[in-house]
């Protein structure tokens, strides 16, 4: 079996494809590219609350040891960007992450990180997956981890208090806890649990925290990715005990969802959009923004606003953060929820973006609906929605073919402008509202996803991309 790399890391279902063999093999490819390639210094290797991802993890740690690089393993589990933390806190070469993200329980993945603490780019990733694939089981030479610990390869860190200096640094955290706030924290069973209860105790600010315990069956949801869908205990729970915001995490808490005070769901477009308007109106900051193509036209009005430039790139982390690199860009973000900062991490961080919410609420005294009512003002209004579909892997194909030769005139009412092909299938209409098909690059889902100056027009739109694609 080939190991592939989606848009973040190699992710399979457990025991079917995502094997301790399979593992070391890829673990055995990454040290092999390592004593190549990567900076010295030290491999941190982090894990998620999934199914056996500490074992999975022991046996990572255990290949990269084997193969003499020094290695800090987690003691307990975190989320991907406090893992990201540590490989800048601890001057490391780059690390991994035993997680499968929002993916369902049965998943399991392997992120590969830099040593900026991002997501492996597109060169790294192509050069990975030829070394891994080219391996035999006989190459893997992993070291057990005792004697990894008794030479002193191998060292078990404390992943929390270098992230919690670093969130102090870049968030106003007296100005949130002193703000008198009531939030409901959806951990979603995830490692985001406890990070926002713990950073924000001991002001008037009261923080409740649901979902918040380990389950690697992730019950009542399909996957611990912070969608509408996934949310309604944290809606009941805003509504119930009167609070002013929501905040949910994904299973490994670099993506962040928001709920209002009346406990409907922002979208993640809205929230990406609300950050950035945050940093740029209330913080007075300048900088480039990275967006995704799916991700909200509210960036290119924010930037027209600010005279900032705005640079878009195809969706994945791995595209944006040598962007991010590259221009010193204030905020970096994708549709996914996933969001990162200049002064902290090329990557996603959930957790960060959660308190730079509440900050913004604390400076203004204002409730999400009130900043995106505010935000509309300065932008106009934007509707945004999203569906996906899963499909029977033979009709990929055929659903390609469909969807490349698709040149319509007009959808939902609209002239199409250009038919735009980096990444996946995008229309570009009047008034640069879109209409976007593409591949999940990590489960065998469609996603078709629009964004008009009316919802109506936004329903309409992901119609005529389910009937250009043929499903539903």
């Amino acid at each position: 079996m080939a190991i592939r790399f989606g848009t973040d890391g190699w992710r399979g279902i457990i025991a079917e494809d995502f094997t301790f063999a399979n593992l070391r093999l890829a673990s055995q490819g990454l040290a092999l590219w390592a004593r190549r390639h990567a900076p010295p210094g030290p491999w941190v290797v982090g894990y998620d609350c999934r199914f056996a991802s500490e074992d999975f993890a022991d046996a990572c740690a255990e290949v990269l040891a084997g193969n003499g690089l020094p290695v800090l393993l987690c003691d307990r589990p975190a989320p991907t960007p406090v893992v990201a933390w540590n490989i800048l806190a601890h001057h490391g070469a780059g690390g991994v992450v035993i997680t499968a993200s929002h993916n369902p329980a049965r998943w399991n993945g392997f992120k590969v990180k830099t040593s900026h603490g991002s997501s492996a780019p597109p060169e790294q990733v192509e050069a990975l997956e030829r070394i891994i694939n080219s391996l035999m089981p006989e190459a893997v030479r992993p070291l057990p981890k005792k004697d990894a610990l008794a030479q002193g390869l191998l060292r078990l860190v404390d992943p929390i208090p270098p992230y919690d200096q670093q969130v102090a640094r870049r968030v106003d955290l007296a100005l949130v806890r002193s703000a008198g706030l009531t939030v409901v924290v959806d951990a979603m069973h995830g490692t985001g649990a406890g990070y926002i209860p713990r950073l924000l105790a001991g002001g008037t600010t009261r923080i409740l925290e649901i979902r918040g315990e380990r389950n690697p069956l992730f019950p009542g949801m399909h996957n611990p990715e912070p969608i509408a869908p996934n949310l309604a205990p944290l809606s009941q729970a805003v509504r119930q005990h009167h609070a002013q915001v929501g905040l949910a995490f994904d299973g490994d808490a670099d993506r962040l969802g928001v709920v209002d005070e009346g406990g409907n769901f922002l979208t993640a477009l809205d929230a990406f959009a609300l950050l950035a308007f945050f940093l740029l109106e209330v913080r007075g900051l300048r900088g480039p923004l990275v967006k995704t193509l799916t991700s909200s036209r509210m960036l290119l009005r924010l930037g027209e606003r600010y005279r900032v430039p705005v640079y878009e790139t195809p969706v994945g982390f791995k595209f944006v953060a040598p962007l991010m690199l590259q221009h010193n860009a204030l905020i970096g973000g994708e549709e996914s929820g996933g969001f990162a900062f200049q002064g902290h991490l090329p990557e996603r961080d959930g957790i960060l973006s959660g308190l730079l919410f509440l900050e913004f609420m604390a400076r203004t005294g204002k409730t999400p609906s009130q900043l995106l009512a505010l935000l509309h003002q300065a932008v106009g209004p934007h509707f945004y929605a999203r569906r996906d579909f899963p499909f029977p892997p033979e009709e990929r194909e055929t659903i390609r073919q469909r969807l490349n030769n698709a040149y319509p005139d007009t959808l939902a009412g609209l002239p199409v402008r250009r038919k735009d092909t980096t990444d996946g299938w995008r229309w570009v209409l009047e008034d640069q509202w879109w209409l976007a098909v593409r591949f999940s690059g990590t489960e065998p889902l469609l996603r078709i996803y629009a964004e008009a100056d009316s919802p109506q027009r936004v329903e309409a739109l992901l119609d005529a991309g389910q009937a250009l694609a043929g499903v539903g």
